[in-house]
């Protein structure tokens, strides 16, 4: 199933898309999908649904992000062989975890502004993860039984900020419109192999990144484990599970950042695609 929300912020609205692509509300059934929502019995329910006897709602916009009230926003470094070899950095031993402030969430097509200042804003598409039950101490083999499902990610981040300006990566890489999530939420059934996916991103229609899942070095179910062992893992908190190569400040000789004006266009294998416009706060 691909879940969605739609609506401006504040007032939004739970969909689904049906065999059609047309976006079938939701309303009668739950009041949104979020947090307080998202569980493995709701998608059953909805698997259940015959979804030509929901209402269609003809002007789905805006897009929201594909789910609400997100407890924890957890990100991956370094995550991909070829984008940890075009930055120089050594092969992690173990991942590398950062946060995004969920006041970084917006839709999938919703502008991205530069903050103030800024010279160094980079793009990273990244596969996202959403738990769908709470868990601790959770064991490899057992993982991917706690996921609810997959969505596109754009891990934005200004590199000044995430690597000059002291401190932790967090700084460069939580600010306000930093990340974008689906457009949908597809629920696991639909994904056979989260480590088999391509993934890619354009600015102003140049391709920039193309890679696959299958280049990571921690996989999905070796993350879920791993975050476990130090945070418990809730229904809506999001795993960003790292980017492929081909980030801006990977382009030899001279690194290229994001300016007002731009377009992104970006997208997973069966997740959808995003495409957001960059404007400028100053």
């Amino acid at each position: 199933m691909r879940l969605l929300r739609y609506g401006i912020k504040g007032q939004e609205k739970p969909a689904i898309l049906d065999e059609k692509d047309q976006v079938r509300d939701l309303s009668s059934i739950i009041s949104d999908i979020d947090s307080t929502t998202l569980n493995f019995a709701l998608i059953n329910k909805l698997q259940q649904l015959d979804l030509s006897t929901l209402p269609i709602v003809q002007n789905p916009h805006p897009i929201a992000a594909c789910i609400g009230k997100v407890g924890k926003f957890i990100c991956i470094g370094l995550n991909y062989k070829e984008h940890a070899k075009e930055t120089g950095a050594k092969i992690p031993q173990e991942p590398i975890i950062f946060n995004k402030w969920t006041s970084a969430i917006s839709g999938a097509n919703d502008d991205v502004l530069l903050p103030r200042g800024s010279t160094h804003t980079d793009w990273e598409v990244e596969l996202g993860v959403v738990i769908g039950k709470a868990g601790k101490y959770i064991a490899q083999d057992e993982a991917l039984s706690y996921v609810a499902g997959y969505c596109v990610v754009n891990d934005i981040s200004e590199r000044e900020y995430q690597s000059h300006r002291g401190g932790t990566w967090d700084k460069g890489k939580g600010c306000d419109t930093f990340g974008p999530i689906g457009p949908w939420l597809v629920t696991y059934d639909e994904i056979a192999d989260p480590q088999k996916l391509e993934l890619w991103l354009e600015v102003d229609g140049k391709r920039y990144q193309h890679g696959n899942t299958d280049d990571m070095i921690f996989s999905v179910k070796q993350l879920i484990s791993y975050v476990s062992q130090f945070m418990s893992l809730q229904p809506g908190d999001i795993i960003s599970t790292g980017t492929p190569s081909g980030v801006g400040l990977g382009i030899k000789p001279d690194p290229i950042f994001l300016k007002a004006g731009q377009i992104m266009r970006l997208g997973i294998e069966k997740l959808g695609i995003q495409q957001q416009r960059v404007i400028s706060e100053d």
